[in-house]
């Protein structure tokens, strides 16, 4: 009988984590569309598919957003030029004042909008 409730309690402590989990990822995800659209969408698009030449097409299934999140994250935070093209990506896309949880939240909305999953 022990035994029963020692695990139903421990699947009710993995059942309370992952909802906790998915409720923060939702919230990343939240706070990084308004991030998003402040500091990446003049460049990106709102639709993420680039809006100006050489900029990367964010939903492309094999593109930049297929990556390892910790080369966004370093891509994101200390710029990057993409091979070929005319202009780079300054650091933090010019806003200073984005945090690296800024950063990982406009990670999370990226993937989740642009249907590109993360590493």
């Amino acid at each position: 009988m022990r035994k029963n409730v020692s695990m139903m309690i421990a699947a009710t402590a993995l059942a309370v984590a992952a909802l906790a989990t998915q409720n923060a990822n939702a919230t990343d995800a939240a706070k990084g569309k308004v991030l998003y659209d402040q500091s990446c969408s003049s460049c990106h698009g709102a639709d993420g598919k680039g809006g100006l030449p050489g900029v990367p097409d964010l939903t492309a299934k094999k593109g930049v957003l297929s990556q390892a999140d910790t080369v966004l994250t370093d891509r994101i935070t200390n710029g990057y030029q993409s091979p070929g093209s005319p202009m780079g990506m300054p650091p933090k896309g010019g806003n200073a004042s984005l945090t690296k949880d800024d950063i990982e939240a406009i990670l999370a909305y990226m993937h989740k909008a642009f249907g590109v999953p993360g590493k």
